[in-house]
């Protein structure tokens, strides 16, 4: 049976029939074919890709035609997994014609279905009920917001207390009544964001949330193996690309040297 296009209704659907929603980053062209070939439900090219391919030390610095760029080269990529581009830092958190002009560059010119957007105080609410009244679907991230990581006081576990979870817990609610279509939840205890999913309609994707979220989503690069620096506690890596890339280019390297490479099967004749 062919594979059908993702849609939002199904992502609904999904969390009424208790079937878990899968969701990956990619930042290219090659990941975004590797996640459709394995039916990926949620492509994220997230502003993660400052860490994982710009070099950056956060997402901060990441930009508009940064991540337009990498989003059409996901676009052309994917076919039938639904396309989520993050909106970087001061994309949106300016002003609500900002943002709908911001957030519909990713819809028109770079093949995206939806936006995400990080945080919820009433501002920025504002501008989620401004986007989704324009038509663009918006995905919302609560807990820790790595855009405001500062703020929160570094990169740490959020809604740990009674007050701060209970904030979360009303922030959730809000961003579901703005017209969010499904909310991130990033490093919050699993309890509080299993306890949010059964109040909420809109479905629920963890980081590093548990397994009560309606589905769950990592950085590709990490549970590939591929990540640099800190690994969080909560990825799994699947495989260790890393030692395999270390290994082929150290081969390589080697052959060269000892002039084993190329080889004559790698060389062309003259007739």
């Amino acid at each position: 049976m062919e594979r059908k296009k993702i849609t939002i209704p199904d992502l609904l659907n999904f969390k009424k029939q208790n079937r878990k929603i899968t969701m990956l980053t990619a930042y290219d062209f090659p990941m975004s074919v590797a996640l459709e070939k394995a039916a990926i439900d949620i492509i994220l090219v997230g502003d993660s890709l400052g860490n994982v391919i710009l070099g950056y030390e956060s997402t901060v610095p990441v930009t508009m035609d940064e991540m337009l760029h990498h989003t059409k080269a996901v676009s052309r990529g994917r076919k039938k997994s639904l396309l989520v581009a993050d909106m970087p830092f001061m994309s949106f958190n300016v002003t609500s014609r900002k943002t709908i002009i911001n957030a519909g560059k990713f819809i028109k010119e770079a093949g995206a279905d939806a936006v995400k957007l990080e945080g919820a105080n009433p501002d920025i609410v504002s501008i989620i009920k401004s986007v989704v009244s324009s038509g663009i679907p918006v995905m919302g991230h609560l807990g820790l917001t790595p855009q405001t990581a500062t703020a929160l006081g570094g990169y740490k576990v959020q809604g740990k207390d009674e007050e701060s979870a209970e904030i979360i817990m009303r922030q959730a609610l809000a961003l579901e009544k703005a017209g969010c279509f499904s909310i991130v939840f990033e490093c919050i205890p699993e309890t509080l964001a299993s306890d949010i999913t059964i109040k909420l309609k809109i479905p629920t994707i963890g980081i590093g949330a548990g397994k009560g979220c309606d589905g769950q989503v990592l950085v590709t690069h990490d549970l590939l193996g591929l990540g640099v620096g800190f690994t969080p506690k909560f990825v799994k890596k699947y495989t260790d690309l890393s030692s395999q890339i270390d290994s082929a280019i150290e081969n390589f390297r080697e052959e060269v040297i000892m002039e084993k490479f190329p080889a004559p099967e790698h060389c062309f004749k003259i007739k």
